[in-house]
């Protein structure tokens, strides 16, 4: 079990929607959120004045996931007003720094190459770097330490709304739900963030005729993204998907409209709305 953590959000501008200044009380890393209209504003501080490394945030509605970009800068202020004026795709900015200035070239080289590699690997985002950052070399001791500063930047990242670096959790087999239909036969799990639905899941080719433009569509970015292939009369997953709710991932895999919460079922045949949202209350 994780031990717990005290985790400080300063709103600069007294606005929770606005810039956020996250740090673990105990630690010296501070993680700062940057809407993308407040750039003017984080810029007249003191606080990008600094080394570090930096994500850039974005989620077109064309994508079907997230786009992420992974950098680091001797000056965050200056690569930030360079970002701001040649990449398009990000609405978010968030910037890592040593609130003790202990950072060094090396230091965030390091950890940039280890981010960007725990992003690829976690596989929540479409990273948008067209190389994959160089990792220098630092000493054993030094690498330890620099592990352990991401385990805070993993942290911080995630309370600020963005689970880059956050595994997706690996259902027990009680807890596995099946959907079929026709030609579909497909595994999933309901998570805190949405409905998984696992690699190797068998999706039907062809959309019924009241499948709907948004099934349509979706399932279209699906296969464009390569994260649907096809394989005989069937589509298949080639790697696991988290999809906001159960009904889109049920119509992805049913190729119509549905309700996920009747069409997802357990191994003993009770469906997701009878196990996890159950009448509890009986009529007087």
């Amino acid at each position: 079990m994780n031990s717990g953590k005290t985790i400080q959000i300063f709103l600069p501008d007294g606005n929770p929607r606005s810039v956020k200044i996250a740090e673990i009380t105990s630690r010296t890393v501070q993680a700062i959120l940057i809407p993308r209209t407040k750039l003017d504003y984080v810029f007249s501080r003191e606080e990008l004045n600094n080394v570090g490394v930096y994500l850039l945030v974005g989620n077109p509605e064309e994508d079907v996931k997230p786009l992420l970009y992974v950098g680091e800068a001797e000056d965050c202020k200056i690569r930030l007003k360079q970002h701001n004026s040649s990449k398009d795709f990000w609405n978010y900015a968030i910037a890592i720094i040593s609130k003790t200035h202990y950072f060094t070239k090396t230091h965030i080289k390091f950890l940039e190459s280890h981010m960007f590699k725990e992003a690829v690997r976690i596989n929540r985002y479409k990273l948008e770097n067209s190389t994959s950052p160089t990792m220098p070399y630092v000493a054993e001791w030094m690498e330890a330490d620099l592990l352990d500063n991401f385990e805070t930047i993993k942290i911080l990242v995630s309370t600020l709304g963005f689970p880059i670096f956050d595994e997706i959790k690996t259902a027990l087999k009680t807890e596995l739900l099946y959907c079929k239909g026709k030609d579909a036969q497909a595994t999933g799990q309901l998570t805190d963030e949405g409905f998984l639905v696992h690699a190797g899941s068998k999706c039907n080719f062809k959309e019924s005729n009241t499948a709907g433009t948004w099934i349509i569509n979706m399932r279209k970015r699906l296969l464009e993204e390569k994260l649907l292939q096809v394989e005989g009369n069937v589509y298949r997953f080639i790697s696991d998907y988290l999809f906001g709710s159960p009904s889109a991932a049920a119509g992805a895999v049913l190729a119509r409209r549905a309700n996920g919460w009747m069409e997802w079922k357990y191994k003993n045949g009770k469906t997701l709305d009878e196990v996890k949202r159950p009448q509890s209350l009986e009529k007087k």
